[in-house]
């Protein structure tokens, strides 16, 4: 599924750039497609090149991951191409535009803090150019602005509707003790024998782990949702299906954390993101809101802001599946690469498609 508000060739300017299958059917496309296309969605192909340059601009160099790690990995970006693939399309029909200067300010915005020569020798070290950070990053940016167009700009959060939430969930807002809000992502090294996230993604070693912390954290930095990402990728079966989200926890308790995770909490502001890693795990914290100790009321503006962004959290993520699963489904998509795995029961195929006619 595809979750977040720019989704995925992402534009990573770091030193590591941070580290996916559709409908497959029997039938061939109409017209043939290309030797190297890897999936058609709606005639028009998504191809093995594109889908290359991406795993090379997300994918951690070092350690390098083993064939079947890369072989997942593409399949997932190749899912999340399809998708994008539809947005970018339903783009030309609403006549949604990303001009020159707005990319541009992006492309600088990102690579700011980043040395020239730094920047060119880590293209060199991923065979990419600028031209293919720019190209993800006009991608990413224009499914960002389909998305608040459908969905984001559709949410309303009432005066009512605060006021239901506060009558219904009073005792949330009495606080005998001063208290943090705090949402997690968490990623585990081992196979989870319950996974609660939408995409069904689990980390099942030290390097996915890592692997998987950067790429969410890349995702983070370029304005992607937290409750999206949790929703998506979190291993906590309790959290993921709430965005993440672990509610108001007071003083008392987080003072009882492991030092890094207390810090993480305490020592940050509200709106704050860090990353705590012990033997292999980690977990991304969101600080949301920090309030002192009493009874809240919605003529606070702090309550009144907290109740607004959980609703509108809440619908954000609803109407974003619905218009995603909406649009995918009016789609016809061969992902001819995950065809080719079927048949191989998961060994390495050869990575052409099936030719045009084969069943």
């Amino acid at each position: 599924m595809y979750i977040a508000h720019r989704r995925y060739t992402a534009l990573l300017f770091a030193f590591v750039f941070a580290g996916l299958a559709g409908a497959c059917r029997s039938t061939p496309a109409t017209p043939p497609v290309s030797a190297d296309a890897w999936a058609v969605v709606d005639g028009r192909e998504i191809r093995r090149d594109d889908v290359e340059k991406a795993y090379r601009r997300t994918a951690q160099v070092s350690p390098a991951p083993s064939e079947d790690e890369a072989m997942a990995a593409k399949l997932t970006l190749l899912n999340e191409f399809i998708v994008q693939d539809l947005l970018i399309a339903r783009a030309r029909e609403l006549k949604i535009e990303l001009t020159d200067a707005e990319l541009d300010k992006a492309y600088a915005d990102g690579r700011k803090e980043i040395p020239e020569e730094a920047f060119q020798q880590e293209l060199t070290r991923r065979n990419l150019t600028a031209a293919d950070m720019r190209e993800g990053l006009r991608r990413d940016l224009l499914v960002q602005k389909v998305l608040e167009r459908e969905v984001v700009s559709k949410v309303n959060v009432t005066d009512q509707d605060v006021t239901d939430f506060f009558n219904a969930n009073r005792a949330q807002f009495n606080r005998p003790e001063e208290a943090y809000r705090i949402a997690q992502i968490a990623i585990t090294p081992v196979r989870d024998p319950e996974i609660a996230n939408r995409t069904g993604d689990d980390a099942t070693t030290p390097q996915e782990a890592g692997q998987k912390a950067q790429m969410l954290m890349a995702r983070l930095k370029e304005g992607a949702s937290f409750g999206d990402l949790a929703a998506d990728f979190s291993e906590d079966p309790q959290s993921a299906p709430r965005g993440g989200d672990l509610g108001f926890m007071p003083v008392s308790a987080l003072q009882q954390a492991p030092p890094p995770l207390r810090d993480a909490v305490l020592k940050a502001k509200p709106g704050t993101v860090n990353v705590v890693s012990n033997n292999g795990a980690h977990t991304i914290v969101l600080v949301v809101a920090h309030e002192t100790a009493g009874q809240k009321d919605p003529s606070m503006p702090e309550v009144r802001e907290a109740i607004t962004s959980t609703l509108r959290g809440r619908r954000e993520q609803m109407l974003r599946a619905a218009y995603l699963s909406a649009i995918r489904n009016d789609a016809v998509v061969v992902n001819h690469l995950a065809e080719r795995l079927v048949e191989s029961q998961g060994k390495m195929p050869s990575l052409a498609p099936a030719a045009p006619g084969k069943p």
